[in-house]
């Protein structure tokens, strides 16, 4: 089937063409013709599928076909993140190029200055995220009231995000004759709640199952520990040689952390979360849609609506806890029918959500390898030290296969875990009662109290008594000082009275010599008299 085929302008035809565009997907086939026809519609289809053409070019030629004022907003296209609209604006000037339709984006996190500047020019389109619109038009910068076709996408990732109330205050000024276009990847009670109360007797599409990725994306899985996925992602990114990979993580810190280990290793990449500026993000976006660096890293901001044609390779750094964000991670890559891969890092703690992304996609993923593990390497060293018997559960227990699937690894978590709180209760069941406790302290207490009196009472005993001073020594160790001389050293009666007479004579010669200082005064000092004349001389 061709886009011809579907009643399009020749204007729009061109411009898609020069898109690259030649077959529509199933989404598109699908939807142009109901919304051509002025009917609501309610699109139930992953991302990567082509809705942003299946909304956008029915609007652009119904706009063009009808003539407006000039300078009021006709089409209202709400969205959840910046890059999804800066996307779409994108998109949707390449789709109206060759018609009198204009279009104008605004988001947050930029001066709002160019883009008042762009409304006041006049725009037909307006593709906009909640909290931006809402401020404006809380400073009567933008009016609704003449929006024929309005397009809610991404409504489930409205609701995660918090957005729906917004959502719900912008509809009220929205004019009740009108063209609604709901889409959403999924359809929770909260969305088809609002569908009920937005659609009015809507054309109904679903493409492939919900939260089901393309078949042409080839999957793997490492398990390896978290201390060996850095060293793993860099070794990938090396061996798979491609020129574009979008690395996903769990945290902000941890997107900047990645970012600037692989730029360490020579690898060059940027990081996008919502902590870096729009400008910065913009930036790092076009830096690798034109290849200037090699890899970007982010967080689920940039799990959906980012657009990246032929991207080879994702990376999920960090296992995501909601299953069905594993599957718009992957669906950045194999879009519209290109083939792609997706590998993912799981370690230990993340096994529970290996096993609820495998059953919500209703597939096992294939296994690429296993790292060793921080437990294994603790196991190896415990055996070095020779703690062979004194192993903990965790290296006592055997291991599970690497053929085994993801279910088994999560039991086998599971039973680790059962077996850690039994631990625990058998630990507690041997720890003393209150009354015990209570006991002790008590004991401890009165042992305090006595302990000065007890010391008191020592230091009495011994007041006025020489302390042993062998006490240090051992009971059998030689016993020998300056004190107490040993036998073979004694002095005999002789020896001691020749010792006394030098003493006797020597105390009766300092006597002598202390009763006349004058002589020896006089003695000493005409040598030195007689020295200084000779020198004077």
């Amino acid at each position: 089937m061709k886009f011809s085929e579907l009643k399009i302008e020749k204007n729009i035809l061109k411009a898609l063409r020069e898109a690259g565009y030649d077959e529509p997907t199933p989404i598109q086939q699908k939807a142009i013709q109901p919304v051509l026809d002025g009917h609501d519609l309610m699109g139930c289809a992953q991302t990567g599928t082509g809705k942003t053409c299946a909304f956008s070019v029915p609007i652009i030629q119904r706009l063009a076909r009808s003539e407006g004022k000039n300078g009021t907003i006709r089409a209202l296209i709400l969205t959840p993140t910046r890059e999804l609209a800066l996307q779409i604006y994108e998109n949707v000037c390449q789709y109206a190029r060759y018609t009198p339709c204009t279009a104008a984006v605004i988001f947050g996190g930029v001066s709002q200055v160019p883009q008042v500047e762009a409304i006041a020019r006049g725009a037909d389109i307006l593709i906009a995220t909640p909290g931006r619109l809402w401020d404006l038009m809380g400073q009567g910068i933008v009016k609704l009231n003449k929006v024929e076709c309005f397009v809610l996408d991404e409504a489930d990732r409205m609701l995660d995000m918090g957005f729906f109330p917004d959502v719900k205050r912008i509809i009220k000024y929205l004019p009740a004759k009108r063209q609604t276009l709901l889409f959403s990847a999924t359809i929770p009670k909260e969305i088809a709640a609002l569908a009920d109360s937005l659609l009015s007797n809507p054309a109904r599409i679903s493409i492939t199952p919900s939260a089901k990725p393309v078949e042409k994306i080839e999957q793997k899985v490492f398990l390896v520990g978290k201390t060996e996925k850095r060293e793993l992602l860099i070794d990938t990114i090396r061996q798979s040689n491609v020129h574009q990979t979008l690395v996903f993580t769990r945290t902000k810190h941890g997107a900047d952390r990645v970012a600037r280990d692989l730029n360490r290793a020579g690898i060059q990449a940027k990081a996008i979360h919502g902590d870096k500026s729009q400008n910065q993000r913009q930036r790092a976006l076009e830096d690798f849609k034109a290849c200037k660096i090699a890899v970007l890293v982010a967080t689920d901001i940039a799990a959906r609506g980012i657009d990246i044609n032929e991207l080879p390779l994702v990376i999920n750094f960090d296992l995501p806890n909601i299953p069905e964000t594993y599957v718009h991670r992957i669906g950045r890559t194999g879009r519209a029918g290109q083939e792609g891969t997706a590998i993912s890092f799981c370690d230990r703690s993340e096994r529970p959500y290996l096993a609820d992304i495998e059953k919500l996609i209703g597939k096992r993923i294939p296994l690429a390898g296993e790292i060793p593990h921080a437990e294994k390497e603790n196991e190896r060293t415990g055996r070095e030290s020779g703690q062979r018997k004194t192993t903990n559960v965790r290296t006592r227990r055997k291991p599970v296969s690497e053929n085994a699937s993801a279910e088994e690894v999560a039991a086998d978590v599971a039973r680790e875990k059962a077996a850690k709180q039994k631990a625990r209760k058998n630990a507690a069941a041997k720890r003393p009662s209150r009354k015990e406790k209570a006991a002790e302290v008590q004991e401890e207490q009165r042992a305090k109290a006595a302990a000065p009196r007890a010391r008191k009472s020592a230091s009495t005993r011994t007041r006025g008594r020489r302390n042993d001073p062998y006490a240090r020594y051992e009971k059998n160790e030689p016993r020998v000082d300056a004190h107490t001389p040993s036998r073979a050293y004694a002095l005999s009666e002789e020896a001691a009275a020749r010792i006394r007479k030098k003493v006797e004579d020597a105390l009766a010669a300092r006597a002598q010599k202390a009763s006349a200082p004058a002589q020896s005064v006089k003695k000493n000092t005409k040598p030195a008299v007689r020295r200084r004349r000779r020198s004077a001389k």
